[in-house]
């Protein structure tokens, strides 16, 4: 059977009556990849802030082990982008399906074996060079993941609830970001020898059945019909050829969307500051408790996972632009109450500031599912979201460990902080504006808007 023979045979056919039931499964499948990998996400996260310093780089002493593993947190980032290249174009060229087969893998095998990975006291310094890889690992697999999902997901959905499927990917990371979450605050009650020996390692362990359970429903879903169109153009003996490959393509013709997809995954800094940076900087300068404010992130997502279909469902009846921008500058205003609240050691108002900003950000977290996947035609999509974003997703991995360069000591400490994650916001904002809004187009009028 040759490539084209291959890729036909996993492909929609052309009049589907299960056409729903598969956009439905390719929803199901990104929700549930999105799962795993912000689960993955939060529990390194966490263990970055409260872990990794005194089990892998105790050695380079009090300040230098915070500053290595919240470093360590953000050298994902920095193989984000190769993994955006490497399987944007795979995605493009073989198939989303297969594709993200493939970053699933890598993501739930690599955050299992960190689960598994020797400390510093047991092997020496090589435990923190491992930790470093098995990171990039999840680095690459990012890189393409989610844009994997997305853009099969929106390939399937109806043009008119493009937003609301695509979204699902969406809730998947607000889902699997309060797993996440939730996963450490039993395990930070257990004594501090047990909970740097072993209990730390439960979250990592538990991303293994979570990984095989997405691998069985993502390999039923296959490719869409607007895929397949594009690769009947020039087709070959063993499949289509290319005269440019994906990366080449987007830069060429799309680099102004391209560019404003980087600005605006400047939005991504909400979540790294609040789970990250916020639970970091409230227990080691206000004495907070960390089970409490892990508790407290945990318990506003989960309120919030109910709220996101909504902003889905509006960005199919507005637009994209203005839930996304509304959403930015919100969280901009509301990190100010919340870095307030927490150096007040205010738990109530903790909660409630969390609370607002979880429910804004929620809004441009969903919409920018549909909104980056709508601004690349279906040849290059999957590579032009995948690279605009990890691009600019390498800034966001170190902003925890920016914000904590630039933070004051004492009261109002945290204002540079803030006034940093305003300019982040603004710039996304304005990113967004200069967009062409596209709720409710097909995908073949996408194409075509994307060839002009």
């Amino acid at each position: 059977m040759t490539t084209s023979d291959r890729l036909h045979a996993d492909v929609e056919p052309a009049i589907a009556p299960g056409s729903t039931r598969m956009a439905r499964k390719a929803a199901l499948s990104a929700f549930l990849g999105s799962t795993v990998e912000y689960f993955d996400f939060v529990i390194f996260a966490t263990a970055s802030a409260l872990i990794f310093k005194s089990v892998f780089f105790a050695a380079l002493g009090a300040q230098g082990a915070v500053m290595a593993s919240l470093a360590t947190f953000g050298v994902a980032y920095v193989a984000r982008p190769l993994g955006a290249v490497l399987f944007g174009t795979l995605g493009d060229k073989i198939g989303r399906s297969r594709t993200l087969v493939y970053t699933l893998v890598l993501m739930g095998g690599a955050t299992f074996i960190v689960g598994l990975l020797p400390t510093a006291a047991q092997i020496g310094p090589a435990a923190g060079v491992i930790l470093v890889v098995l990171r990039l690992a999840q680095g690459l697999s990012a890189g393409g993941e989610q844009a994997g999902a997305n853009a099969l997901t929106a390939e399937h959905a109806p043009d008119a609830k493009r937003g609301l499927f695509t979204g699902w990917t969406m809730v998947g990371v607000a889902v699997g970001t309060s797993l996440g979450s939730a996963a450490f605050i039993p395990l930070t009650s257990l004594p501090e020898a047990d909970l740097q020996s072993w209990g730390w390692r439960i979250p990592f362990l538990v991303a293994g059945p979570l990984t095989l359970v997405t691998l069985y429903i993502r390999r039923q879903v296959r490719e869409a019909q607007a895929f397949a169109k594009v690769h009947e153009h020039a087709p070959s003996a063993d499949g289509p050829v290319r005269t440019r490959t994906p990366i080449v393509e987007v830069v060429a013709h799309n680099w102004p969307n391209m560019i404003r997809v980087i600005v605006c995954s400047l939005f991504a800094v909400s979540g790294s500051m609040m789970s990250v940076f916020t639970v970091s900087y409230g227990v080691a300068n206000f004495d907070l408790d960390a089970t409490k404010l892990l508790s407290i992130v945990s318990i506003v997502g989960l309120i919030s996972i109910p709220v996101a279909p909504l902003w889905a469902m509006l960005s199919d009846r507005i637009g994209r632009r203005p839930v996304f921008i509304v959403s930015v500058l919100g969280i901009a205003a509301s990190f100010f109450g919340l870095f307030a609240a927490v150096e007040a050691a205010n738990y109530t108002t903790i909660f409630i500031m969390m609370l607002v900003l979880m429910l804004i950000a929620t809004g441009g977290n969903m919409v920018q599912a549909p909104m980056y996947t709508e601004m690349f035609p279906t040849q290059v999509r999957y590579t032009g979201y995948a690279m605009s974003t990890q691009i600019g997703l390498v800034f966001v991995g170190f902003t925890p460990a920016i914000a904590a360069a630039i933070a004051g000591e004492g009261r109002g400490g945290w204002l540079a902080v803030a006034l940093f994650i305003t300019a982040c916001m603004v710039a996304a904002a304005v990113s967004a504006f200069t967009a062409r809004e596209t709720k409710g187009m097909s995908i073949a009028q996408i194409d075509a808007l994307a060839s002009k």
